[in-house]
């Protein structure tokens, strides 16, 4: 008999996030998902999941989220981090509130809930955990410095994370998207990708799938850039 297997995804009621939970769904996983905005509610009974409205920046709506998955379905095998958008200034005008924030939305928004699921997976010995990062997070880019500091940061924790639990099986890797369509679009933007395009938040839900799936059950500690190849470096 096989065993159903379960997808978190938090912050998963639009854009990267909610593509991510369509495509894990699609695959036959079972979803649940928290969003702020009840957005994630309504997408994950439209799956046939479980949806909580809550944010990603409270310990008590993440476990919540974990304890009804658990309930519900008795197990989690994947879980997407996601995220919205940290404050934007000239690096040197950013206030101590505005880093606060930004290391929130961008850092703190993978440390709470990996420290909420990942002891589920370890004691299942087996899971994977995908991040939601940035293309450019080697390469900093000035319009979104929040971003670029905390997000250098998600890539460390990554680093410690998969070295220390790689033998539990339980993995973690992080999708690096570049100009995405959940952005809006300029043509500026669009001339800088090799590609010539906006991607498609579809997909970065893809390249989530396969991170989540059997067929990447050799792959922990890496960056996977979706950018059109923007960001070339090794």
């Amino acid at each position: 008999m096989s065993v159903e297997k379960v997808a978190v995804v938090v912050a998963g009621g639009s854009g990267m996030g909610a593509a991510a939970a369509k495509r894990l769904a699609a695959d036959g996983f079972k979803v649940a998902i928290l969003s702020s905005s009840g957005k994630g509610e309504a997408l994950a009974k439209e799956l046939g999941g479980l949806g909580v409205t809550g944010s990603n920046q409270s310990n008590d709506d993440l476990q919540r989220l974990v304890d009804l998955t658990l309930g519900r379905f008795g197990r989690i095998d994947v879980l997407v981090n996601s995220g919205g958008h940290g404050p934007r200034a000239p690096i040197l005008e950013i206030t101590d509130e505005q880093w606060r924030t930004g290391m929130d939305v961008y850092l703190m928004n993978v440390i709470r809930p990996v420290r909420i699921v990942a002891p589920q997976m370890i004691k299942q010995k087996g899971g994977a955990i995908i991040n939601i990062s940035t293309a450019w997070v080697a390469e900093p880019n000035a319009m979104f410095p929040t971003s670029a500091v905390f997000r250098a940061g998600v890539t460390a924790y990554t680093k410690i994370f998969a070295n220390t639990y790689a033998a539990d099986n339980v993995r973690m890797n992080n999708v690096l998207p570049g100009w995405i369509d959940s952005l809006p679009a300029t043509e500026e933007r669009r001339d800088s990708v090799p590609m010539q395009r906006y991607g498609t938040s579809e997909e970065v839900a893809a390249t989530i799938a396969f991170l989540a799936s059997e067929g990447a059950g050799y792959i922990t500690g890496q960056n996977i850039r979706v950018d059109g190849g923007v960001i070339r470096a090794l």
